[in-house]
């Protein structure tokens, strides 16, 4: 059984690892965690988000930039996508809530999203990424399939912010639009927009958005 020492050793590595944004290393201390019997959940929760966690409040603080909050969003997921195959499915662990999250149609830009996503999880929540130029029809068929409590829409185009009201618009035909709440961002953005379209929340920035999505969700 592994020592407390070398427990602490491993995590503070995840840790680490995430806050340098060393995607190499990030996979093989998540290895190593798994090898030397740490729980997934534990390798997570004190290793990685701790990690994503402090790169967070760097960034708002202005300490670090935007390529150093990529580079850890990175990270974050690498080590997760190894660490969360491993969670016993009778884990006590419990999402804080379930996100869909998607770039709309028409634009290819996922950077911000991407952080986005990767500070969800490390805050709790089940994220589905539906990635980037993605219909706004899809995102509806997926979210009746997987039943978010939220649905993130990410627009960094002024040309394509327009698919983010057809999202809200396509629920409110379906007369499904009180089943989920909807967020919104991205560079051209503002909280007017979100009051026209008539989504329920805008994050100004990665950590807002975060924030915000926890209100809706508690």
């Amino acid at each position: 059984m592994i020592d407390s020492s070398q427990k602490s050793e491993i995590l503070h590595e995840l840790r680490n690892s995430v806050i340098q944004g060393d995607v190499g290393r990030t996979e093989q201390a998540a290895k190593r965690a798994l090898e030397s019997g740490i729980d997934p959940l534990e390798a997570i929760e004190l290793g990685l988000s701790k990690g994503i966690r402090e790169v967070g409040e760097k960034f708002q603080k202005l300490e670090l930039y935007l390529p150093d909050m990529i580079l850890a969003a990175e990270a974050m997921t690498a080590g997760i996508s190894i660490l969360e195959k491993h969670l016993p499915k009778e884990t006590s662990y419990k999402p804080k809530g379930s996100i869909l999250i998607a770039t709309v149609a028409g634009d290819i830009h996922d950077i911000g999203k991407n952080i986005v996503v990767a500070l969800l999880k490390a805050s709790g929540f089940r994220v589905n990424d539906m990635g980037k130029d993605v219909s706004s029809r899809k995102i509806v068929e997926q979210a009746e399939s997987s039943q978010p409590n939220v649905i993130g829409l990410s627009a960094m185009l002024s040309t394509t912010m327009v698919a983010q009201q057809e999202v809200v618009s396509i629920l409110k035909d379906m007369k499904i639009r009180e089943k989920y709440k909807v967020i919104i961002g991205g560079a051209p953005i503002t909280e007017a927009w979100m009051k026209q379209i008539g989504a329920d929340a805008y994050g100004k920035d990665a950590n807002d958005a975060v924030l915000k999505v926890l209100e809706m969700t508690t």
